[in-house]
């Protein structure tokens, strides 16, 4: 099979955590999700509850922090949102070079644009569906769900804007967009594969 690096965007409760690793599983390849936040806090020696605590979150101070010496040189900027996807960044290019793998958020499409080798998908749902299978998740009413998964989706998106200059969610971003309400789980991730497999990326 030819190296693959599947990115996974996802409405929140839309199911990509399930779909990425029901993928990684017939494909035989590694699925990063929050795997990431202990890689990258291995990989440069902080918490991982630090990484967990700013999640796909954004606190965009200066856009030239993002890369900038303070990622190495220490100080305060150490702990805000631009030097901690700078890490996640880091780690998430180090994952795609040693080979294939399933991706979930961070970033991950844009962090990875110049590879040839990806393919970008954006999982979706209806509202109701998603705050539906938040509510069976977490025992939350259905109703206290959907503002929930509103929240979230507010951060997700701040989050991918500010540090990606992209609009996330908007389907011109993506290679393809699924309703994972009309397939399932194992059919979306079936789905995902063929079309991989029909513009010749495995």
């Amino acid at each position: 099979m030819n190296k693959i690096i599947i990115n996974i965007g996802r409405q929140f409760g839309s199911g990509g955590k399930d779909v990425a690793d029901k993928i990684g599983e017939k494909l035989g390849i590694p699925v990063y999700d929050n795997e990431l936040l202990s890689k990258a806090a291995q990989d440069f020696g902080f918490t991982e509850e630090l990484f967990r605590s700013r999640d796909e979150k954004k606190r965009c101070l200066t856009l030239s922090s993002i890369f900038s010496s303070s990622l190495f040189g220490g100080g305060s900027y150490l702990t805000d949102d631009s030097a901690l996807f700078s890490m996640q960044a880091h780690t998430i290019r180090n994952i795609a070079e040693k080979g294939s793998a399933v991706i979930v958020g961070r970033a991950a499409d844009y962090i990875l644009r110049d590879m040839d080798c990806c393919l970008d998908v954006f999982l979706t749902s209806p509202l109701s569906v998603r705050a539906q299978r938040v509510s069976e998740r977490t025992g939350m009413p259905v109703e206290e769900a959907a503002d929930f998964i509103e929240k979230k989706e507010k951060e997700r998106e701040s989050f991918y804007n500010c540090f990606t200059f992209g609009n996330w969610g908007v389907a011109s971003t993506y290679d393809l967009c699924v309703d994972t309400s009309l397939l399932g789980v194992d059919g979306t991730a079936e789905f995902i594969i063929d079309f991989a497999r029909r513009i010749g990326m495995i």
